[in-house]
C-alpha cells in the first residue's frame, strides 16, 4: 500500500501543486484547508507524514503541530512563509521534524518527504528488550520507548527518544552534529541546522536534574555532544 501524505494549506494553488508532485511519485495525498480540518483528517486517515502551513484559518499551524505531535509520532514538515528564526525554533520546539520557507522547490519538498519517510522506516524496527540501558538516575527501555528518571516516567517525543538512545548506547563517545544528523535523522537529512540544538535543549529540560548544568548530555565545544551517564549495566527486563 502506498504511503499517505496529509497536505495542510489554505492556498489552493500550493495544495494542487504538492498533490500533483506527490501523487506522481506514488503517494496517496489527502488535504485540509484549515487547522481543525487538518486534525480531523489526521485522526481519521492516519497519514504517514504531514506537510503543514503555519498561517491557517480556524486553528493556526503552531497549535496543529503541537496537537499532532502530542497524539502521534508521524513526521511533520512545516512549509511556511514565516521565515524568522524565532518561528523556525518555535515550530521545531513544538515537535516538527523539518521546516521549509515559501517560496519552495517542489523537488526539495519531495526530497525531504522521502528523507523523513526513509528515516522512519529505518528506525521502525523495535529493539530487543536486552538492549535496555540503566545509568545512575536514568533508565532507558527502547522496546517501550520509555525513559525513567529517578523512578519517574519521562515523556519524550519519538525523535527525542531516538537521539537519547543513540547517545546512551555510546557513553562518553563524542559525536559531531553531522554524525548525529546522519545516524538519527538519516544520511540525507536536509533540515534546519537548529533542529539538533532544539532537540538537545528539550532533552535536557526533561532528563537533567539541572538543565543548565547537564550531567548526562554534555556539550563538547567546537566538536559536538556526548552522553556522560555512569552505566549500571544492561537490563533484560524492566524493573
Amino acid at each position: 500500500m502506498s504511503q499517505k501524505i496529509l497536505v495542510v494549506d489554505d492556498e489552493a494553488e500550493i495544495v494542487d501543486l504538492l498533490r500533483d508532485y506527490l501523487s506522481a511519485e506514488g503517494y496517496q495525498v489527502t488535504t485540509a484547508a484549515d487547522g481543525r480540518e487538518a486534525l480531523e483528517k489526521a485522526r481519521l486517515e492516519k497519514p504517514d507524514l504531514a506537510i503543514l502551513d503555519l498561517m491557517l484559518p480556524a486553528l493556526d499551524g503552531f497549535e496543529v503541530c503541537r496537537i499532532l505531535r502530542a497524539e502521534s509520532a508521524i513526521p511533520i514538515i512545516i512549509l511556511s512563509a514565516k521565515e524568522q528564526e524565532g518561528d523556525k525554533v518555535l515550530g521545531l520546539g513544538l515537535g516538527a521534524d523539518d521546516y521549509l520557507v515559501k517560496p519552495f522547490s517542489p523537488r526539495e519538498v519531495l526530497a525531504r518527504v522521502r528523507a523523513q519517510l526513509r528515516r522512519v522506516a529505518l528506525s521502525s524496527g523495535a529493539p530487543a528488550k536486552d538492549d535496555a540501558l540503566r545509568f545512575y538516575g536514568l533508565d532507558i527501555y527502547p522496546r517501550e520507548y520509555r525513559v525513567v528518571r529517578d523512578g519517574m516516567d519521562v515523556s519524550l517525543q519519538a525523535r527525542e527518544f531516538q537521539l537519547l538512545y543513540f547517545l546512551a548506547r555510546h557513553p562518553r563517545q563524542v559525536f559531531s552534529k553531522e554524525q548525529l544528523y546522519e545516524c538519527v535523522w538519516g544520511e540525507d537529512y536536509l533540515g534546519d541546522p537548529n533542529t539538533l540544538t532544539v532537540h538537545i535543549r528539550r532533552l535536557r529540560e526533561k532528563i537533567e536534574p539541572a538543565p543548565g548544568k547537564p550531567q548526562y548530555i554534555k556539550t563538547i565545544w567546537g566538536v559536538g555532544y556526548k552522553f556522560d551517564g555512569v552505566p549500571l549495566g544492561v537490563l533484560g527486563v524492566p524493573q
